[in-house]
């Protein structure tokens, strides 16, 4: 068996599997697909909560329940875009993660809005997965890496 460690593989990214790491293999018709077909989800997740709106106004439950269903997915929206903006740059922690699955459940708007914003700069989470690959790769680059020469040999400066 060898001593030597294998070199460090990309993790693949969903929609994109490794193409970010040299942006080839239709990386960029990806992006644009992952940005029309996040806008299009955000688009008709809009739709569906303007219909469950109207029917709330249909069954004329009062403006008080119309309020707080309005506040209630624009305020979940709003923290799931967040939380999901920041999952792009820093790994989240799985206990804070299954805590939060019901809000992040409710406010799938913002998640959807972070995807496609996102996707307009990036893959979404390629710098993450781009920093760890780098720091892996410098890692095994250094550990492999053999010494050269003697160091019993070499000469002190003054």
């Amino acid at each position: 068996m060898g001593g030597t460690r294998p070199e460090p593989r990309p993790e693949p990214l969903r929609f994109f599997g490794t193409t970010w790491v040299e942006h080839d293999a239709g990386y960029t018709a990806r992006r644009v697909g992952v940005a029309a077909g996040a806008l299009t989800a955000t688009i008709a997740s809009c739709l569906i909560l303007r219909f469950a709106y109207e029917g709330l106004r249909i069954a004329e439950v009062g403006g008080l329940v119309s309020l707080l269903m309005v506040v209630m997915f624009a305020v979940c929206s709003a923290l799931t875009f967040g939380h999901t903006w920041g999952a792009f740059t820093t790994r989240p922690d799985p206990a804070r993660q299954a805590s939060l699955r019901g809000l992040l459940a409710v406010g799938f708007v913002g998640a959807l809005t972070a995807y496609f914003l996102r996707s307009l700069k990036e893959a979404p989470g390629e710098s993450l997965h781009r920093q760890e690959y780098e720091a892996a790769r410098t890692q095994h680059t250094r550990t492999t890496t053999r010494r050269t020469g003697n160091p019993a040999k070499r000469q002190r400066r003054a």
